[in-house]
Parts: structure tokens; C-alpha cells; sequence
């Protein structure tokens, strides 16, 4: 009966100190929340030598910290481009890149550690009036975002003119 109480004592006391020393709490670290931004106007169209450009839906994703109101990770610019040949030749689009400028329309740049992803790649040859649409996903630099500097886009779009002309010919033959 000695030796059971004792053993009981002890078992008690044992859990007792593994419980009490438990009193650490784990901390999640914050997650952080995506929040979507409208670009205004959040569509635009634009007029160039060659091209028609149609730009809308523009949007900038980014993940914030909640508590902090932090932007974690460089911000995407995500929308629709339709793109209209205006010219009388065909053309082979290669891609569609973008700058970023301020109010005074100087380059608003990337940090270091921000990931610089500014092209959409499209590689299409579309005849003139003819019309091809795809989507934007780059990257924008978080002065634009978090500073409010954003003032233009610039859009370049990146293309080859299709410089082989065809011609059809055709002559009389007949097998004998």
C-alpha cells in the first residue's frame, strides 16, 4: 500500500510537470490575404502605327500582411489584351512587354529581391484587320503600388512584319 501510494504520488507529479511545462503556445506565423486593386480607368485603348491595343480588366493582385498592411511578394498586373492589325501586311506579333512610369513619366524601378516578370510572350502572325486576344499576368514594382507613383503604362509591343510575300501563278499544261 506504501509503495502504491508513493507510485501514485510520483505519476501525479510526473504529469503535473509534463502539463505545466506545456504553457508554450504556438504561434502561427500571419498569413498573409490576397487583395485585388482596380486600376482606374480599368480599361484603355490605345492607336499605333500598326496596331490596335485593347487593354482591360486591369488589375493588380498582390498578398499582404494582415497585421503590418505589408505587400509580401512583388504585385501582378493581370488583365485581357486584344490586339487588332491596322496595317496592310501581315505581322508576327513576338510579344508584349511593359514599363511603368510615374507622374512626371520617369521609369518606376524594381527593388532588389522583387521578381521582374514585365513581358507576356504571344508569338501569333495575324493577317491585317484581323484580331487576337490573350491575357496579361507581369509583375509590377510595389513603389508603384504602395506609394501610389503609378501614372502610366507603356506597352511595347514587340513584332515581326512578315517580309515573304506570296504570289499565285499558274499556266496551262496537259499530259499527252
Amino acid at each position: 500500500m506504501r509503495f502504491t501510494k508513493i507510485f501514485l504520488f510520483l505519476t501525479l507529479s510526473l504529469a503535473v510537470g509534463f502539463l505545466g511545462c506545456t504553457t508554450e503556445k504556438k504561434s502561427e506565423a500571419p498569413k498573409p490575404e490576397q487583395v485585388t486593386k482596380n486600376l482606374v480607368p480599368p480599361k484603355a485603348e490605345v492607336k499605333g502605327q500598326n496596331f490596335l491595343l485593347e487593354l482591360s480588366e486591369l488589375q493588380i493582385v498582390m498578398l499582404m500582411d494582415k497585421a503590418s498592411k505589408e505587400i509580401t511578394e512583388t504585385p501582378s498586373l493581370k488583365g485581357r489584351v486584344k490586339i487588332t492589325n491596322q496595317s496592310m501586311d501581315n505581322l508576327e506579333i513576338q510579344g508584349i512587354t511593359l514599363e511603368y512610369l510615374d507622374q512626371a513619366g520617369q521609369p518606376i524601378p524594381f527593388t532588389s529581391g522583387e521578381k521582374i516578370s514585365k513581358a507576356t510572350i504571344v508569338l501569333q502572325a495575324i493577317k491585317p484587320g484581323e484580331t487576337t486576344e490573350g491575357s496579361i499576368d507581369a509583375t509590377i514594382p510595389r513603389k508603384a503600388v504602395k506609394e501610389k507613383a503609378l501614372g502610366k503604362i507603356e506597352v511595347n509591343l514587340v513584332y515581326v512584319p512578315t517580309l515573304l510575300k506570296r504570289e499565285r501563278l499558274s499556266f496551262s499544261q496537259k499530259v499527252e
